[in-house]
């Protein structure tokens, strides 16, 4: 199954969960949206208070609450593509192309620095 197939059966699985419960008519882009910015943040919460160090090696309690988190993130950004018929794979690929252009790898590497600061 192609990356493109994955996502699409994703999608359909998670509308149809929401259909079985009715939950349909919450599932605006508006509550999406939302949803999503609120699971980031628990996921962020995971991360909060630890060091760059413990960040890179999460301990397998953590690294489950991580995943299932990310997993959540996730979710509530394919209905929310699916919600508003987003390709987001092309979305994806649009993306990347023009962060190729604004931050060249001769001119940025290694920089941190913002395409608008050189």
């Amino acid at each position: 199954m192609s990356d493109e197939q994955a996502l699409q059966t994703l999608a359909s699985r998670l509308k149809e969960f929401a259909a079985q419960r009715d939950w349909e008519k919450f599932h605006s882009p508006k509550n999406l949206a939302m949803a999503l910015v609120a699971e980031a943040g628990e996921l962020a919460a995971e991360f909060q208070w630890i060091t760059e160090q413990e960040s890179r090696a999460l301990d397998s309690e953590r690294l489950a609450r991580v995943r299932a988190e990310m997993a959540d993130v996730f979710i509530y950004l394919v209905r929310l593509a699916d919600t508003l018929q987003v390709d987001l794979l092309g979305a994806t690929d649009d993306k990347i192309a023009e962060n190729e252009r604004k931050y060249p790898a001769g001119k940025v590497k290694g920089s941190s620095r913002k395409y608008t600061e050189y």
